[in-house]
């Protein structure tokens, strides 16, 4: 009968490494041979990349001089100093001219003050609208519409009374339910933005300034 014998150690017949666990951590020093090894296919490897990239690098700028022709005396220096021309003097007429054009460009249109001028313009000419009389239909037509300054039609509002609806039937409230009531706002939810507000004190001080002294 054949008979397994344990093994005892290694083909070669060595007997196994014992190890020493006792300390509770690994005493073997760690193979120096592998680390060297990998940084040196490492630094291999990073060279001929280098050299690689470099090499395409000269091939590509040369085919690129190729298209470009030979270098003339117009080419040398591309760089120009404009230091010494100083501020370019303000022309009203150019810039009435640049206005012209930007009104004709279709749009949409970029805006150049991140739109604080357009809505002072927009508020102004809102201003104009709520506090002067002007017409609102100029056909020949009856009746022709006029608009009348917001004072004038708060004043007509409050001798007048506005139009009272007729009462409907309601139904009975249920349990627990309420009869919504309706509060004024305290505001009209109109508001200044902050840059018309600084445009209004520069007035203010522009005014302040212009006024003769006492």
């Amino acid at each position: 009968m054949h008979m397994h014998k344990p093994d005892s150690g290694d083909e070669s017949g060595h007997e196994p490494e014992e190890i020493d666990a006792s300390a509770g951590y690994e005493q073997r020093d760690v193979r120096v041979t592998g680390i060297v090894v990998f940084l040196t296919a490492l630094a291999i490897f990073v060279a001929v990349g280098g050299a690689l990239c470099y090499g395409i690098g000269m091939i590509i700028n040369a085919q690129m001089a190729k298209d470009d022709g030979p270098t003339t005396k117009w080419q040398k220096d591309r760089t120009v100093d404009v230091r010494g021309l100083g501020n370019l003097a303000n022309s009203p007429a150019l810039q009435n001219k640049i206005a012209q054009l930007t009104q004709q460009f279709p749009t949409p249109r970029l805006q150049t003050d991140d739109g604080n001028q357009e809505i002072a313009d927009l508020h102004a000419k809102e201003d104009l609208l709520l506090t002067n009389y002007s017409w609102a239909d100029k056909s020949q037509g009856s009746p022709r519409r006029v608009r009348i300054p917001i004072d004038r039609a708060i004043e007509l509002l409050a001798q007048r009374g506005l139009p009272v609806a007729a009462n409907a039937d309601q139904a009975p409230l249920m349990t627990g339910d309420m009869r919504p009531v309706v509060a004024p706002p305290l505001t009209n939810g109109f508001a200044r933005t902050g840059y018309e507000h600084d445009l209004a004190i520069a007035e203010a001080v522009e005014t302040k300034r212009a006024e003769p002294v006492k």
